[in-house]
């Protein structure tokens, strides 16, 4: 015996499935860079991301294309709103907004964004397993799916000289980085860039879970390696910032959903 017949399945043009906004107006941009970035600094810190003062997610404005958005110095990330953000130029000098930056962290970020005109969104913070990976001076193994995306795609500054204050040691920091989506900064910890703020935070929550993931396994045996042609395939399909984008949007949803005065 046949059950009843099932509904006819729906066209698929009439599912909804979120991709990244167009902006008509560069205010319409600039306001959506801002949310995203008060987002994702209270995604970090929910996460655990943030220690002390340190740490910063960095947006450019999309008018001015060598001044960027910034948690504002000394403020809990749990408790940034759009209003709050900071707007320095590329030599940390505040153009708008009503608080210090964090002169020593921004100096990496402004010559990051410097070098790399492709790059929407600088993230750095001093993660637990990030810096326990920098320790190491190691570069995350392709032994996951997850890992995989960042397969010959980040790189190891294998250098610590301090706290960056110097627009020099940027410079550096961003030619080791070169076109790839982010960095092991030796005894000192992670940092990501990407093509939009939700996709710079996704590569930071992924490769700080990468971390977590290689330390883990390490420390309970010898992981098994994903071989170089599976790895790079792997890349090729969740390695790119679409992909970050779409990842992230479960994170977005949820911390808006949950503390919408971020958006104020």
């Amino acid at each position: 015996m046949h059950g009843p017949t099932p509904p006819p399945p729906l066209p698929t043009d009439q599912l909804r499935f979120a991709m990244p906004p167009m902006h008509e107006s560069v205010e319409d941009e600039r306001r959506h860079r801002k949310e995203r970035l008060a987002g994702a600094l209270r995604l970090f810190g929910r996460l655990g991301f943030e220690d002390g003062v340190s740490g910063h997610i960095t947006a450019r404005d999309p008018e001015y294309s060598d001044c960027f958005w910034v948690n504002p110095f000394g403020m809990p990330f749990r408790h940034v709103t759009v209003s709050d953000l900071v707007l320095a130029n590329r030599d940390g000098q505040v153009v708008e907004g009503r608080y210090h930056v964090n002169q020593a962290a921004f100096t990496v970020h402004a010559q990051v964004h410097a070098a790399r005109p492709d790059v929407v969104a600088v993230a750095h913070c001093h993660s637990v397993y990030g810096r326990a990976l920098a320790a190491l001076g190691e570069l995350l193994e392709p032994i996951t799916q997850e890992s995989c995306a960042f397969y010959e795609d980040h790189a190891l500054y294998d250098a610590y000289s301090g706290v960056t204050v110097d627009a020099e040691e940027g410079r550096r920091i961003a030619a080791v980085l070169g076109t790839h989506k982010a960095l092991v900064l030796r005894n000192h910890g992670l940092l990501t860039v990407g093509d939009s703020v939700d996709a710079a935070a996704w590569w930071f929550v992924s490769m700080e879970r990468s971390c977590q993931v290689q330390l883990a396994a390490k420390a309970a045996g010898r992981p098994v390696l994903i071989d170089h042609r599976q790895a790079v395939a792997t890349r090729e399909q969740l390695g790119g910032d679409l992909v970050a984008w779409i990842n992230y949007q479960p994170m977005w949803r949820d911390i808006t959903r949950s503390e919408p005065e971020l958006l104020g």
